[in-house]
């Protein structure tokens, strides 16, 4: 018996440049950097920390849900280096109340704008490309720095939503008009 193959799956996950960064499909050599991400209590708000096993999976979704849901999160690059900063981008997982803007940075690239220039890209895409009408980011509550970026970016405390983590805080965005007319 020959196998041969009738077709296949392709997962195109687009590369963008900003200023300063590299929005990516994540790649295998970004996996270390990850895990030690997912390992640090950083990864609290997330609902880590987590280990090199449990975080395999996790990497892998990156991936998978640009299959299924045809967008998803970037692996977050410096522009020059391509050394990986974080994970930013348009999500919506089952079971969660809305299509979001997420963002993780990575240590020690916090503190640098990294989340804000990519988060700023990630809604804007979201906005013009997907051609969605709203979205909210979600914090884990006492995450200061992550409140803070929110409000950088003109969103606008909107309740609280259950996680099987915990509570998390919700941010609603301006609405595309807003944020094209420059009020956010």
């Amino acid at each position: 018996m020959s196998v041969q193959p009738t077709g296949g799956t392709v997962v195109e996950i687009p590369t963008f440049e900003t200023a300063r960064l590299r929005l990516r499909a994540p790649r295998w050599d970004d996996f270390d950097t990850y895990v030690a991400f997912l390992a640090s209590p950083r990864s609290e708000g997330v609902g880590g920390p987590y280990t090199r096993d449990e975080a395999f999976p996790r990497f892998c979704t990156l991936i998978g849900h640009w299959h299924m849901r045809g967008y998803g999160r970037w692996l977050v690059a410096d522009r020059e280096t391509d050394a990986p900063l974080g994970i930013v981008g348009p999500m919506f997982p089952e079971g969660w109340p809305e299509p979001e803007i997420a963002w993780s940075v990575f240590d020690g690239a916090e503190g640098r704008g990294i989340a804000h220039e990519a988060a700023l890209f990630a809604r804007a895409y979201a906005y013009d490309v997907l051609g969605w009408a709203t979205v909210i980011s979600c914090t884990a509550p006492g995450n200061t720095r992550s409140e803070a970026l929110a409000r950088r970016m003109g969103a606008v405390h909107d309740g609280v939503c259950q996680h099987p983590h915990g509570p998390l805080t919700v941010w609603r965005h301006p609405a595309p008009a807003a944020v094209r007319e420059g009020a956010a």
